[in-house]
């Protein structure tokens, strides 16, 4: 993995300025939603978890309304229902971040930390923030699996490691071996647009998750 930046903690600060398009698109939600997050959303889950679940960016009206990765849209309902079903997480979820909910030997981040317009962060901004990623793996070294969701979070996973693209291609269930001795497993995003198109079912989600289960021999 690329050397981590003493400056660049595992967690974003709440008001990161490192992407002016997306500091641009926070304020605005700030004057329209000043009740919502609207920051750097943080990451969620075990500290001592085996399993790192990475996904995109924050959803406008999720995680970044709510403070909590995926936490308010659809795909938390998937997600979180699944962790839930696979042995994951305990409690219920609610789609807030005080409904009780934990994840038992997992956490859940994102490869971009703030929400990006229309759900696209470009790739000056992947980049950016991929210092907060390389940190986020670097202070959890219990993990075992990290768990892709979609093509963005696992190219910048990959880059993360120093690891070539085109040597590594996405698809859904590709599992790779990383330097530090972790598995790279990906999975198509659970978004509404590829489960509405049938992209991603609920049961070839959960066989990822399996496969997660499988590896670390729970």
């Amino acid at each position: 993995m690329t050397e981590v930046q003493t400056e660049f903690p595992a967690e974003a600060p709440l008001n990161c300025d490192l992407c002016p398009r997306l500091v641009a698109y926070r304020s605005k939600n700030r004057l329209e939603h000043p009740g919502w997050f609207n920051g750097a959303v943080p990451s969620f889950g075990d500290k001592a978890a085996e399993l790192l679940v990475i996904g995109l960016a924050p959803g406008v009206t999720g995680a970044n309304k709510t403070g909590r990765p995926f936490t308010g849209d659809w795909a938390g309902d998937l997600l979180y229902e699944t962790m839930l079903k696979c042995g994951f997480a305990e409690g219920t979820y609610a789609a807030r971040p005080d409904d009780g909910l934990e994840l038992k030997g997992a956490m859940v981040t994102n490869a971009v930390r703030c929400v990006p317009p229309k759900n696209k962060p470009n790739g000056s901004e992947v980049n950016q923030c991929r210092n907060y990623l390389n940190s986020r793996i670097e202070a959890l070294p219990t993990a075992k699996i990290l768990l892709c969701l979609g093509k963005i979070s696992h190219d910048s996973t990959l880059r993360a490691f120093d690891l070539k693209v085109k040597d590594h291609p996405f698809g859904h269930g590709t599992e790779y071996a990383l330097p530090g001795g972790q598995i790279l497993l990906s999975s198509y995003h659970c978004s509404r647009y590829n489960t509405n198109t049938r992209r991603l079912t609920p049961e070839m989600f959960e066989d990822v998750f399996n496969r997660a289960k499988e590896l670390l021999g729970r």
